[in-house]
């Protein structure tokens, strides 16, 4: 049986689906590809290229959270860097509120940096050991402008306290905090500047089970009370379908699935997906879920496989697999999904 607290947040994701019919994209990227170059020899000279991410394509509407989840080295955390232009992309098109941010230079960008910010995986190695956190916090606004060291304070400390921080915390330093506390102190420092777009990098992976769920309540907390949109990039199956509205899985660089949270757990269509949600840990011992054991590693994105990447380890594999790519293509109610064997025949 469902427990109360979850029909209740699926009642809501429902109501959320059905008011936004009109669909309103805050974030639109296409055919985004980011090749990473590998040098060597005397002259350092280019010799391969990792094929991080490749033709993805997706939209992020206006107050919503899209959760990225795959296997370490599918692409997510590129996703995400590029989408605040912390690396820029080898082709394609990312627009931020119809504007074309890639083309966006000096002022342009600085002033597109208030709208996007990112919270990182590590908290600790992301905040300067030596500056006390209330500075650290505050240094966006003095970037941007603010230079009333009194104005900047009083914005630090109203944000801090949003976050569960405390007037005192503002003084001490980086190692006096626990891993919640500065993964709290991540999240003020992106949202002191009142942007309209979160990465959320794997926010949480780092932190203990009891401290994660308050910190993705947190996350949830901030959505609603400052309309914030969100990228959620995790491992954790459990997590993403805490938090997200829609979920797009990644495998190898290329985006193998997109739907609905609720249509995705309930009906993986690509076989990726599905092994995925396999390896859930079940929480009534009584009920028994069928275990998708993939065979082999992910192969090296130096050298990804032909056709369907996925198809080295998909057991339902047939020989159209491993000679042509299938397209991502809509099953009906914007689900996506990129298999041959989902394909119209």
């Amino acid at each position: 049986m469902q427990d109360p607290s979850r029909q209740a947040d699926d009642a809501t994701h429902f109501e959320w689906s059905l008011t936004n019919n009109e669909v309103d994209n805050l974030i639109e990227v296409e055919d985004l590809t980011k090749y990473f170059p590998v040098r060597g020899g005397v002259l350092q000279r280019t010799i391969a290229q990792v094929k991080a991410v490749e033709g993805v394509s997706f939209n992020v509407r206006r107050g919503e959270t899209l959760g990225l989840v795959g296997e370490s080295g599918c692409g997510k955390t590129t996703i995400g860097r590029m989408l605040v232009r912390l690396i820029d992309p080898t082709s394609g098109s990312i627009k931020f509120d119809g504007h074309d941010i890639l083309q966006a230079k000096g002022s342009d960008l600085k002033n597109l940096r208030r709208e996007m910010q990112i919270i990182f995986q590590d908290p600790f190695s992301s905040l300067d050991p030596r500056t006390p956190v209330g500075d650290s916090i505050g240094e966006g606004l003095l970037v941007h402008g603010v230079r009333n060291s009194r104005e900047r304070h009083k914005q630090v400390l109203a944000i801090m306290h949003k976050v569960g921080l405390e007037d005192y915390h503002a003084k001490r330093y980086p190692h006096e905090f626990s891993g919640g506390q500065r993964q709290r102190i991540g999240i003020a420092r992106a949202l002191v500047l009142q942007p309209k777009f979160l990465v959320c990098d794997e926010p949480v992976s780092a932190l203990d089970v009891s401290i994660q769920s308050q910190v993705l309540n947190l996350l949830k907390q901030l959505q609603r009370e400052f309309g914030l949109t969100y990228i959620f990039i995790a491992h954790n199956m459990s997590v993403v379908e805490h938090i997200s509205d829609r979920v797009a899985v990644m495998y190898l660089g290329k985006m193998v699935e997109l739907a609905d949270r609720i249509e995705l757990y309930r009906n993986p269509q690509h076989p990726y997906t599905q092994a995925l949600l396999s390896a859930i840990p079940v929480h009534n011992p009584k009920i028994k879920r069928e275990r998708v054991i993939l065979k082999g590693d992910v192969p090296s994105p130096l050298n990804p496989p032909s056709g369907c990447r996925f198809h080295p380890r998909c057991p339902v594999a047939v020989d159209i697999c491993s000679k042509e790519e299938p397209p991502l293509i809509d099953l009906g109610g914007g689900h996506l999904c990129a298999c041959h064997l989902r394909q119209p025949r």
